[in-house]
């Protein structure tokens, strides 16, 4: 098979972009894989470009290129395609619009696989006929906000299918959306072996990672922290990540390790890539998140050797950790249950180092060849129904869909234009 992914940028770093580089790596060993870029603002990708993969881009905002797109009038002019519900809108403009139509209308692929909302939005309404159309999600259905949601609603029936990363949002899709003829699968996300030993379990460290952003809670981590410090201060905490722009829960962060005089304790380390020689100097890993799309983080601790103390939040972490076997599920937000949870493998070598044992047997099943297996079921299934099989009523049901997509666009527009000039008379 011909595989076509369409990135939002692959040249950044992120979850999105890390699983679909050991996807698209674990599908070339058979087929002839490709990732598209919409953006590309550095010479090398960040992650390093994965093996046997092609690589293009859209729009070129290296500054300094004799392709640089930044000046272009259409890159000023606000995208009428990509939907502004999904968080990435000011960023498209009428030059991706262009962009992206002239690509797919272009694209010599039998597949052709959307890795956020915005861009499923612009393979349903562009890509041409011939293709199995298949968008991915990678947060959840129920993170998106109503305009979004009113979107893929509108958009999504003309997709073949949809695949999420936890059965918990696959039933979301199913259920409260109507996507009739489209296939809705849960496939995890892919971790690689890690290149280094695993974690021994000897090591009194306890490590984080992930944006330092308030979802993630490591306020509250911190909290229990000092919780586990008052029983054992022989143990020590890394906190591995980078905030926003701001700053503000760096700092905030570093006034609560203040506090609770705990800066010869926790540690904000900053970003690391890659992670896997930093996940090893622990013994134990933690999660505190609110809210999680899949849980990347844990799966990457598992993979070296590491339990994982996570709350049991929306909708991963549940489907990856087996609670009292390879990890603990503790409820969110609280505090208590953290530290206890912690502190029982802190205080228990041998529970620590059996734990630890089965996290790393258990993390094989997602491995990128095991993964990479479950999408070219889909895609073959899919390429053998023959293309266009979400929209098995014809040429009607697609033009109806586009019909009450353009009064939907029509309808929104408006709303925003009359917003913007009641701002506008505000300010006058």
């Amino acid at each position: 098979m011909r595989i076509s992914f369409l990135l939002h940028n692959a040249y950044g770093i992120g979850g999105t972009i890390r699983t679909t580089f050991n996807l698209a790596q674990a599908l070339a060993a058979r087929h002839d894989v490709e990732i598209v870029s919409v953006f590309r603002h550095r010479e090398e990708p960040t992650l390093g470009a994965p093996a046997g993969i092609t690589m293009k881009h859209l729009v070129d905002l290296r500054r300094g290129s004799p392709t640089y797109d930044g000046t272009d009038p259409d890159y000023k002019r606000p995208a009428k395609v990509f939907p502004r519900g999904d968080g990435r809108w000011k960023q498209y403009s009428r030059l991706t619009d262009a962009r992206i139509a002239a690509h797919l209308r272009s694209l010599d692929a039998d597949v052709v696989v959307g890795t956020r909302p915005g861009l499923n939005v612009h393979i349903a309404r562009q890509a041409p006929r011939g293709l199995v159309r298949v968008g991915q999600e990678h947060l959840t259905l129920d993170s998106h906000g109503y305009r979004l949601r009113r979107e893929i609603g509108f958009r999504y029936p003309l997709l073949d299918a949809v695949t999420t990363v936890t059965e918990a949002d696959a039933r979301s899709y199913r259920t409260k959306l109507k996507l009739p003829g489209v296939r809705i699968d849960a496939v995890h996300n892919s971790v690689p072996k890690p290149t280094v030993e695993p974690a021994d379990s000897t090591a009194k460290w306890v490590v984080a990672a992930g944006r330092l952003t308030k979802v993630k809670r490591y306020d509250l981590l911190v909290e229990a922290f000092a919780k586990v410090v008052a029983a054992r201060p022989d143990w020590r905490l890394r906190i591995y990540g980078s905030g926003d722009a701001t700053g503000n829960e760096k700092n905030a962060l570093r006034a609560l390790i203040e506090q609770h005089g705990l800066h010869n304790h926790v540690y904000l380390m900053g970003p690391a890539n890659p992670l896997e020689p930093e996940w090893v100097k622990g013994s134990v890993a933690a999660v505190t998140s609110r809210l999680e799309s899949f849980g990347m983080t844990i799966v990457e601790a598992m993979r070296c050797g590491l339990p994982v103390v996570s709350t049991d939040c929306p909708h991963g972490p549940r489907e990856i950790i087996d609670d009292g076997v390879d990890g603990r599920l503790v409820p969110v937000g609280d505090v208590d249950a953290v530290a206890d949870a912690l502190l029982t493998l802190i205080q228990d070598d041998d529970l620590r180092r059996r734990t630890g044992q089965a996290a790393l047997a258990a993390s094989e099943r997602f491995d990128p060849a095991r993964i990479a297996e479950r999408h070219e079921a889909i895609f073959t299934e899919l390429v053998a129904r023959g293309p266009g099989s979400a929209r098995a009523r014809g040429r009607t049901h697609d033009l109806l869909h586009r019909a009450r997509g353009a009064v939907l666009d029509a309808a929104y527009t408006a709303r925003y234009q009359a917003a913007d000039v009641l701002r506008k008379g505000k300010r006058a």
